[in-house]
């Protein structure tokens, strides 16, 4: 009689610590944290999650995910708007034109280097908001892009927030 064994585990993925950006470069992180607030300024508080959530579900950032789902839940967005970010296309109902214009220009903004912010979604994003808020909007997706980027750089691990102000 033999012993029959379950598969080894799968081998889990260690990293070695990396830099922690706030510490290492201060006076950059702090400019990044004005530049956000300064973006925020006179958007929807929703609006600006639903925003975070999708450029973060586009650049696959599970530690900016987390925080901004739990964000917007604690803001009192529901549960089912939140699992219907990913595809806001296709369950476009659940959404007003402002935020579908907002995601559509998240996307574009996010993945530019695929194929540029084209006209038709900058121009749907300018019928939806006066100037002044589109330049916020912009801000406000150059902002969550940046955040993802220095989270995925610095490996953070989601389901720790250790935003300072962010």
């Amino acid at each position: 009689m033999t012993n029959a064994t379950a598969p080894a585990p799968a081998a889990t993925s260690a990293r070695a610590p990396r830099i922690n950006f706030a510490k290492a470069a201060p006076a950059a992180f702090k400019a990044l944290i004005g530049f956000d607030a300064a973006a925020r300024e006179g958007l929807d508080p929703a609006l600006v999650e639903l925003v975070q959530i999708r450029a973060s579900q586009l650049n696959g950032c599970a530690y900016c995910l987390h925080l901004h789902t739990s964000d917007a839940r604690k803001a009192g967005e529901s549960e089912e708007r939140l699992h219907l970010v990913a595809v806001w296309q296709d369950a476009a109902h659940f959404f007003t034109e402002q935020e579908q214009a907002a995601l559509a220009l998240t996307e574009a903004v996010t993945l530019i280097g695929q194929a540029g912010l084209p006209d038709d979604v900058y121009a749907r994003a300018a019928a939806q908001f006066t100037e002044e808020e589109l330049a916020r909007l912009l801000a406000l997706v150059l902002t969550i892009n940046t955040w993802n980027r220095i989270a995925l750089s610095t490996a953070k691990v989601p389901g720790t927030d250790e935003r300072v102000a962010h």
